[in-house]
């Protein structure tokens, strides 16, 4: 197949006088982008990088009417808007051209945390308490207080709409009302969109990525309140990761924050995978994220952030899906886990390439490389 790889590179991306330092952590590098490349070239596939943008220099329209490719390799996050990572995938589609991964409703569920949050309570899955913010004297919701007027639990703040752990620091945990006024101004001021504000979970940090679709004879839509208490058919569940914060209770009050992302998580051994967890956890774990694959109606790849509350006999909480997971070949928690797994990266990178091709209908089957 000719497969056209769609990124946004760090070092492309618009700048501007005050913007936030981590603005593009999101975006991806040269690095990522040449190593899928080589690997979809390893599987014997026509590929190559276009950027993911239409403002010149750059004009992918242009470029993908040249490429004509049978397949988009998307890991687009795009620069500005509310649903910033369902835009490629809307010009794609407008194009007729098949691409990796979820649609772009999907995408643009995950991407608001709030409104994924909305569909986790509807599917009764478990997720913290939480309210939306958009100005710091919003009222506060009364379940979050207690007969004083305080906080009835410390609280979490953070960004509604971005990743990589962007506006998170050992501040985002809040125990009054006067702190969680200050932090929400602060970061109103930094995103410039509405904060959420949730109950912090105090315990362990662990991910579980999948790689698959659901199989639709099988893995049938849950109603309201429903969940389904087994695993999906149509899954692959890579070994679930756990980040080790034991390491930053002092400087980052164990929050997986931007800074340990993008500043130490190189040169600091935290990812515990597989994680230390016992196997009743661990089905737990893949029975919960199995059943936010299926509510978002994700596609080919996704990776689920819990949070395990240790105080409340390791109940898991659902934190968000990441349907559009980091690629990087070096440190990036889905590839961490596909190599936990006995993968290399060219079997993971290929494989999410012919699932959606099979999906699509580009080729038969996809399923031979997930048992091999």
């Amino acid at each position: 197949m000719r497969i056209a790889v769609l990124a946004n590179l760090k070092k492309n991306a618009p700048r501007w006088e005050g913007m936030p330092a981590d603005q593009w952590d999101d975006l991806d590098s040269p690095r990522t982008v040449e190593a899928i490349v080589a690997a979809l070239r390893s599987g014997g596939h026509e590929a190559e990088f276009i950027e993911a943008s239409i403002h010149p220099p750059y004009s992918l329209i242009e470029a993908l009417q040249r490429f004509q490719p049978d397949l988009c390799f998307n890991i687009a996050e795009s620069h500005f808007g509310d649903s910033r990572e369902s835009q490629v995938p809307a010009l794609l589609e407008m194009l007729r051209i098949p691409y990796t991964g979820s649609k772009l409703l999907t995408l643009a569920l995950a991407l608001d945390k709030p409104m994924t949050k909305r569909l986790l309570k509807y599917y009764g899955l478990p997720t913290p308490e939480f309210q939306v913010m958009e100005r710091a004297d919003a009222p506060l919701a009364p379940d979050l207080l207690d007969e004083h007027g305080e906080l009835r639990f410390p609280m979490f703040v953070k960004p509604s709409r971005e990743g990589t752990s962007m506006g998170i620091s050992a501040d985002s945990i809040v125990r009054t009302v006067d702190e969680l006024r200050t932090q929400v101004a602060r970061q109103i001021a930094a995103y410039r969109q509405p904060i959420l504000v949730e109950r912090y979970i105090q315990g362990r940090e662990i991910t579980v990525g999948m790689v698959g679709n659901l199989d639709p004879q099988r893995d049938y839509q849950v109603g309201e309140g429903m969940v389904s208490d087994e695993l999906p058919s149509g899954l692959t569940f890579l070994p679930p990761m756990e980040i080790d914060l034991d390491h930053f209770a002092h400087s980052e009050d164990r929050l997986y924050t931007n800074r340990i992302k993008t500043e130490w998580a190189e040169t600091m051994d935290i990812y515990l995978c597989p994680a230390p967890i016992e196997p009743d956890l661990e089905h737990r774990l893949k029975v919960l994220a199995g059943n936010v694959f299926r509510a978002l109606d994700c596609k080919d790849v996704s990776r689920v952030d819990f949070r395990v509350d240790v105080q409340d006999g390791n109940q898991p909480y659902i934190l968000e899906i990441n349907p559009l997971p980091g690629l990087n070949p070096d440190l990036s928690d889905l590839w961490l886990q596909a190599r936990a797994a006995g993968w290399s990266y060219e079997r993971l990178i290929n494989t999410i390439a012919e699932l959606a091709a099979a999906r699509h209908g580009l080729v038969e089957s996809a399923a031979a490389r997930l048992t091999r």
